[in-house]
């Protein structure tokens, strides 16, 4: 027997002017043809007609009140921020960073490590706290489905825990999954340290937390931090120092590690004056010789910057290049030192800003030591003439040299003007051969390279070191990486690594926003993103409806920028209200 397939649908239909609702059935006769039949006429469309009144009654056997719909009692429950989110989870995904839950994958642990990991990393680029505000941040993002965990506290922490004991499997995948990222063949590599603030008084065992000379000039308890960066402004790989570890100290190791991690073919290491040693100029040597002993074709070479307190040691030299060059003009030229090649660079207009400083300086300085002279030969003939004392303290030779001797101290012109300490007499000495030197040294760049580059290309690549120094300033500002509040060692270097992660994504949401010719730096990036927000409403009658603000041109261009798809209200998890 066939089967009878029947629907209801409501047909408007119209005679003259007015328009009548009927309910029509549709469906299929015994031999399967499909057929309509109005069932009843509902009445007249027009307002106050027989429909409205049918819509009335309904409305009284639901036991609404009369005139009312499921959107007058619409309440709007709550809105969580969805785009930032989303687009971090995207690209997170499509550098493949889900295969780093390998790792641990054999350690005997209840928590998701790698959705903790992700958490914590999305949360310093959209709203950087403690791991306490990681949580307070949870409860304003919509997530993307597969975010099943609704970490506490203590599992954020125990996720740390996990990612500090595989820290060396961990960086080694990172690395592979990065390759795709890195020119092999030829890869510049810039290297440097910068120095984080960290909390507390407490001593522990292998404690990496110490005090030493912050950037900010001051003694701080502190860690220090390196990081490798690609010519590109790819971080790809940091270490955790302690706070008083010397600069020079951690090149080899981190040379040695990066060679182990990645296939390069070539690398040029550029760093700045700290790392400078002739130690660290020999051991590179040595590496590379070690390096051709096992049978690795790697070129080894390098750009360093030349502290300016070495400078003396080849002053001759660069007398000769001065005095051969056009002072008015920038140049670069190039010379021997303990058989290197050393490239000095001039900039005529830095060396002016530089020398009228100075100038200024000294003077200042000289006007004090004058006045100071002034006034104690005043107060010795008036002592020699019996004449009464002005009032105020009376001043003192020792006393003297003291004060103006600080205030050259400060002022760091020690070395140009010398205030004799051993003198019965207030006296000072300007060091004219001293000043001299310095004005030579003006404006002058001076770097040791093994490379068989040309001096300006030599000059330019170094240069080019600026950009890890604002990868530093993204750490410390927009990633927020200091101070740290951890008291462990273990969770001081997982804390870096999650904020190492973090600028790895900024870096590459960079990188393809330039590649896409855009002007938005990440962080203005994710404001915008930010703005694409999961609403959640409930109706009337109690059901919830969750949907997204609809994008603007310009965030849709965003998703555009780094190739990403937008999301869609199906690809987020549902708030639990």
């Amino acid at each position: 027997m066939p089967v009878i397939l029947r629907a209801m649908f409501i047909k408007v239909t119209q005679s003259g002017c007015r328009r009548y609702a009927q309910l029509v059935e549709s469906y299929r006769n015994e031999d399967g043809k499909p057929r309509q039949r109005t069932i009843c006429t509902l009445g007249r469309l027009e307002a106050g007609g027989d429909v409205d009144t049918l819509i009335a009654s309904l409305q009284r056997a639901r036991g609404l009140a009369l005139g009312t719909s499921t959107l007058d009692g619409l309440r709007f429950k709550e809105g969580r921020h969805a785009g930032d989110v989303w687009a971090l989870s995207e690209l997170w995904r499509s550098l493949g960073f889900d295969e780093l839950a390998s790792v641990w994958r054999r350690c005997k642990t209840e928590i998701d490590v790698l959705t903790c990991l992700r958490l914590m990393v999305f949360n310093r680029l959209c709203d950087p706290a403690s791991k306490l505000g990681v949580l307070r941040w949870l409860q304003t993002v919509a997530l993307p489905v597969g975010f099943d965990l609704s970490p506490a506290h203590q599992d954020l922490l125990r996720a740390m825990d996990v990612l500090d004991e595989h820290s060396e499997q961990l960086s080694t995948k990172l690395a592979l999954l990065m390759r795709p990222l890195i020119d092999q063949d030829l890869s510049v590599v810039f290297y440097d340290l910068t120095t984080v603030e960290v909390t507390g008084q407490t001593d522990l065992a292998g404690d990496v937390r110490a005090y030493g000379r912050a950037k900010s000039g001051l003694v701080e308890r502190q860690f220090m931090l390196s990081l490798v960066q690609t010519a590109e402004g790819l971080p790809i790989a940091h270490e955790v120092h302690p706070g008083n570890t010397a600069e020079a100290k951690t090149l080899l190791p981190m040379i040695r590690g990066l060679l182990a991690r990645y296939p390069l073919k070539r690398v040029v290491l550029i760093a700045d004056r700290g790392l400078l040693s002739v130690g660290n100029i020999e051991e590179l040597g040595k590496l590379q010789d070690q390096l051709k002993a096992d049978g690795r074709d790697v070129a080894l070479e390098y750009i360093l910057a030349v502290p300016a307190a070495r400078y003396g040691d080849f002053a001759k030299d660069l007398r000769k290049l001065h005095d051969a060059q056009p002072s008015e003009q920038s140049w670069c030229a190039q010379t021997q030192w303990q058989d290197r090649r050393l490239v000095v660079a001039h900039d005529p207009e830095g060396a002016s800003r530089r020398a009228q400083a100075r100038d200024k300086v000294i003077a200042e300085l000289l006007q004090m030591g004058q006045q100071c002279s002034v006034k104690l030969d005043e107060q010795d003939e008036s002592k020699r003439q019996g004449q009464k004392a002005s009032k105020g303290r009376p001043m003192s030779d020792s006393g003297t040299k003291a004060r103006f001797y600080h205030a050259v101290k400060d002022a760091h012109m020690a070395h140009v003007i010398k205030v004799d300490l051993k003198a019965e007499l207030f006296s000072y000495t300007i060091d004219e051969d001293k000043k001299r030197y310095l004005e030579l040294l003006d404006g002058k760049l001076v770097l040791v390279t093994n490379t068989g580059a040309p001096p300006a290309e030599v000059v330019a690549r170094y240069k080019s070191l600026a950009d890890i120094e604002r990868g530093f300033r993204v750490l410390k500002s927009d990633i927020e990486i200091g101070p740290v509040y951890h008291r462990l060692p273990k969770r001081i270097r997982s804390h870096a690594l999650v904020c190492f992660m973090a600028l790895i994504l900024y870096r590459v949401m960079r990188m393809r926003l330039k590649a896409a010719k855009r002007s938005e730096s990440p962080s203005t990036l994710l404001e915008q993103l930010r703005r694409i927000l999961q609403q959640t409403v409930q109706t009337a009658d109690g059901q919830t409806i969750t949907g997204l603000t609809d994008m603007n041109p310009l965030q849709k261009s965003l998703f555009a920028a780094l190739e990403l798809a937008a999301p869609t209200p199906s690809d987020l998890a549902k708030p639990a209200l």
